[in-house]
């Protein structure tokens, strides 16, 4: 689904990326990530009207060797999943149109991101997180014009990284994590950024696969989680 958000950085001035248009087409077809992906809990059926709504922004720069997705490192001092890599965004506030306004305003708020640089382009299906009772919606966002962002606040957020897409899918950078719950699902190894695995890893696995970046690798590869 298409979103009407556009940043107010002139189109006629600026080009699409060759990248940008196949993915937005398969991001309009997606009904959701295979469970191999994604943890099977995140597929399950829930009820629109009693669960809790978030997005997160999926936002992508194009640069030189192809794109680069924004990520953040969640404070070590977090109740909630501390130190781990995320995408931007959060709860649904009821001042937020929709959840493109959400996932805009968070990362605003987060990273100070200016949302005047974004062009949102696709929400994905959203995927259900049993243990939290939210619904998150990945939004999907082009970056037309990159800037420097940093944590607005130290308690929350602890760096942000940006990451090449192609280091995502190189199968070096790829393995299998084993969950507390017994559960596994994806995970990546990249050089400078704590081990990327939960819902994060997911979507990005389903990021690959939608933009046809995705390359064989060994499931079998583990991949082990610190400190838990």
């Amino acid at each position: 689904m298409t979103d009407p958000h556009t940043s107010d950085v002139n189109d006629r001035d600026l080009h699409d990326p060759g990248w940008w248009r196949p993915l937005l087409k398969a991001a309009a077809e997606a009904q959701g990530p295979t469970a191999e992906r994604v943890i099977e809990g995140h597929l399950r059926p829930y009820d629109e009207e009693h669960a809790r709504t978030a997005s997160v922004l999926v936002l992508l720069s194009d640069t030189a060797t192809g794109p680069s997705v924004l990520l953040q490192q969640r404070a070590a001092t977090l109740r909630h999943h501390p130190g781990e890599v995320a995408f931007p965004g959060g709860a649904a506030d009821p001042g937020d149109a929709d959840s493109a306004a959400t996932a805009l305003r968070e990362a605003a708020e987060e990273l100070a991101v200016d949302p005047a640089s974004v062009l949102v382009g696709a929400t994905l299906p959203p995927l259900w997180i049993p243990v939290s009772g939210f619904a998150v919606t990945p939004v999907l966002a082009l970056w037309r014009r990159p800037h420097t962002v940093a944590p607005q606040a130290a308690s929350e957020v602890a760096a942000a990284h940006q990451v090449p897409l192609h280091v995502l899918a190189d199968p070096g950078s790829r393995g299998t994590v084993g969950y507390p719950s017994g559960r596994s699902g994806p995970g990546f190894q990249v050089a400078g950024v704590p081990l990327i695995w939960g819902f994060t890893a997911g979507v990005l696995s389903w990021l690959l696969d939608l933009g046809g970046w995705s390359r064989p690798w060994d499931r079998s590869r583990t991949m082990e989680l610190e400190g838990r």
